[in-house]
């Protein structure tokens, strides 16, 4: 016989959502899991008023905001969330040290992180995970990121009235997410694209099951702005016309080959990481490319697809998901599914 004993004894899971704080936008999803896989319970996504606001202070305010009109929409009672960080404060990489006593582990990762992190790790947290190796060395993944960015995060989500339990990194997190929804074979090497407004993270899972994670500071935001620059338009009329909305700015804009101008230095960049990747990890080379994020604009993919080295694919983790949320949830994730891939990667996490 089989007891439920957390029903039993009135115990219950610990409620927690994924907060996923962008320049330009704020997303959260909340996911219950059952004996099937994971149910998606809530989902938001709030703009970010005058996202490209140079004032800091004005900024951040305009990010609460957002931060609290997502909550407010979602309805989601819990205050728990786990954030997640990316960009040059970040650093996701792998060590294989001499076999070493386990209290000497530690030691050895802050050494190895100071001297492959591009920032101070005195002025850091540096977190590790050991992997299986052989009997004569001892490897693993070390992440760091600055106290100067976690604060930040951790302050923004205070200020809406949220308790960031938990700080991830948007590489890891697609990573997470992708393992759950997608099956490869072993020996393949995939590749996620999460394209933002001001950072595009590149995650590769190998047959290693080593994390290899690059921020690129070339992504949606400067898509648009090119865009916008070389048409003579506002950046909104841009973000319109991309997206399909009716009506962007009068007489439908003819982007031509305006959209391929502005991509073109996102491609090199993803391209000459692919093969940095290849040569340094010797892995086997990148098959196929779920892209997320920015994805959704008109004949973005396409266009990927016929210059990257590797099949692009359009990713929408929600389209094998059921949906336990009211109909606006719905409504998200059908139109901004590959938008909420980070904050549903950041809702896997267990505290």
């Amino acid at each position: 016989m089989n007891l439920d004993w957390k029903r039993l004894l009135n115990l219950e899971e610990t409620q927690i959502l994924g907060l996923d704080i962008g320049s330009s936008a704020v997303r959260i999803v909340q996911l219950r899991k059952d004996d099937a896989g994971y149910v998606v319970t809530a989902a938001g996504i709030a703009g970010i008023a005058n996202g490209t606001e140079t004032n800091r202070e004005q900024k951040e305010i305009n990010t609460v905001r957002a931060i609290s009109e997502c909550l407010q929409s979602t309805g989601v009672q819990t205050r728990l969330a786990v954030c997640g960080v990316c960009g040059p404060e970040v650093a996701v990489r792998y060590f294989k040290f001499p076999l070493l006593p386990l209290e000497e582990v530690q030691g050895a990762v802050l050494l190895e992180a100071a001297q492959v992190c591009p920032f101070n790790v005195d002025d850091s947290a540096v977190d590790y995970q050991l992997m299986a190796d052989g009997k004569d060395s001892v490897s693993g993944v070390l992440v760091a990121a600055t106290n100067k960015l976690i604060e930040r995060k951790r302050q923004l989500a205070k200020e809406a009235s949220l308790d960031c339990v938990l700080m991830d990194v948007d590489g890891l997190a697609l990573l997470n997410c992708f393992s759950e929804y997608e099956k490869t074979e072993d020996d393949q090497a995939t590749a996620i694209l999460n394209i933002g407004s001001s950072y595009t993270t590149l995650a590769i899972k190998s047959a290693n099951a080593l994390p290899f994670i690059r921020d690129i500071a070339y992504a949606g935001g400067t898509i648009v702005k090119e865009i916008a620059a070389e048409k003579g338009v506002s950046m909104e009329a841009v973000k319109k016309t991309l997206l399909g909305s009716e009506n962007p700015a009068g007489p439908e804009m003819k982007l031509g080959d305006s959209l391929e101008k502005a991509c073109q230095k996102l491609i090199v960049d993803v391209t000459e990481t692919l093969r940095y990747y290849t040569a340094q990890e010797k892995s086997a080379i990148v098959e196929k490319i779920f892209v997320c994020g920015f994805a959704p604009v008109k004949g973005f993919i396409e266009l990927l697809d016929s210059r990257l080295p590797a099949r692009t694919v359009l990713w929408n983790p929600f389209d094998k998901t059921p949906c336990d949320g009211d109909q606006n949830c719905r409504d998200i994730l059908k139109k901004n599914g590959p938008a909420m891939v980070v904050a549903a990667g950041l809702a896997m996490r267990s505290i």
